[in-house]
């Protein structure tokens, strides 16, 4: 029962008229939606918005930076 829901809630989403899914996009859709469904978005939005200012801004400054070993 949950696979035939399951095939037929995503199923529909990835086969609308001109829309283009590749895999990854489409494993991204279904992730976010077992998050929301597990009722962990904000943390998980939380961490997301963390991990992205880490990459823009080391990235920014990395070169102010140097290594000691």
């Amino acid at each position: 029962m949950v696979e035939g829901t399951a095939r037929h809630l995503v199923g529909d989403r990835l086969e609308i008229t001109g829309a283009r899914w590749g895999l990854a996009g489409a494993e991204a859709v279904l992730k976010l939606r077992a998050v929301i469904s597990n009722g962990d978005l904000d943390r998980y939005w939380t961490y997301h918005l963390d991990r992205e200012h880490q990459r823009v801004h080391q990235a920014r400054h990395q070169e102010e930076y140097t290594l000691t070993a």
